[in-house]
């Protein structure tokens, strides 16, 4: 960070005095409020290195790269998934202070964690970023999109070959919450669609995965309409 921003940061700091999204502890250096965690916080948030699925993103007990229902059958559109953090304990209160708070610095946080997938991982060195879109109604629900803000981030961060491109749209459907993995996928068929063109290599990205299915239907639409390899990425697993 050049000293322009650390001064920055300080001065915000020292106007607006901010807290810790986790610990709640006061925030002082120029790191902690750029990123709206206390250092010791910000150390003990680690990508989970347990393994994990490469196809739908679960953890793994005792097989090498895919989990039992994956190498039984279960189909997947897109050819990988990667995800950060399990939804729970502190990472459960991260993403709700981020999402339902609008913590906004976390997404630095985010923003870092998403550039170390894409720089570790040479498939996705071409790949076009594309956010999972909105629910309707989502955004006067909670007063903004915290996906679309990550990627407005994003788009500043990244190299410019992995462009961001908002080509996936949402109609109105039945709320997901209690509905099953395929209930879910039949919900969504025909509800998610394309505007515009499909990317060659797209990377879809979402805040949290729970059963897959809006992954599932996302990577399908791209799939269907000239995408040659589709990737997700989830912040969080449940």
């Amino acid at each position: 960070m050049n000293i322009l921003k650390k001064l920055y940061f300080l001065v915000k700091g020292f106007l607006f005095p901010a807290f810790c999204a986790i610990c709640e502890d006061s925030l002082f250096s120029s790191s902690e409020i750029r990123y709206g965690l206390c250092d010791d916080c910000l150390s003990s948030l680690n990508i989970s290195e347990e393994k994990k699925c490469i196809l739908c993103g679960k953890p793994l007990i005792s097989e090498k790269e895919k989990c039992l229902p994956c190498r039984n059958g279960t189909n997947h559109s897109y050819d990988r998934l990667w995800v950060l953090f399990p939804y729970a304990g502190k990472y459960n209160k991260l993403l709700k202070e981020y999402k339902f708070k609008k913590k906004l610095n976390l997404a630095e946080f985010f923003t870092e964690k998403i550039i170390s997938v894409l720089r570790e991982n040479p498939e996705l060195k071409d790949a076009i970023i594309v956010p999972v879109p909105p629910r309707p109604g989502k955004i006067n629900e909670l007063g903004w999109d915290q996906i679309d803000y990550l990627f407005k981030r994003l788009k500043k961060n990244i190299n410019t070959k992995n462009a961001v491109k908002r080509c996936l749209k949402r109609k109105k459907s039945k709320i997901q919450k209690y509905l099953s993995r395929i209930e879910r996928i039949e919900n969504l068929k025909g509800r998610i669609f394309l505007k515009g063109k499909s990317p060659k290599t797209a990377l879809v990205i979402d805040d949290v995965i729970t059963t897959g299915s809006t992954m599932e239907v996302c990577a399908s639409v791209l799939k269907k309409n000239g995408s040659e390899k589709v990737y997700g990425l989830c912040l969080f697993y449940d």
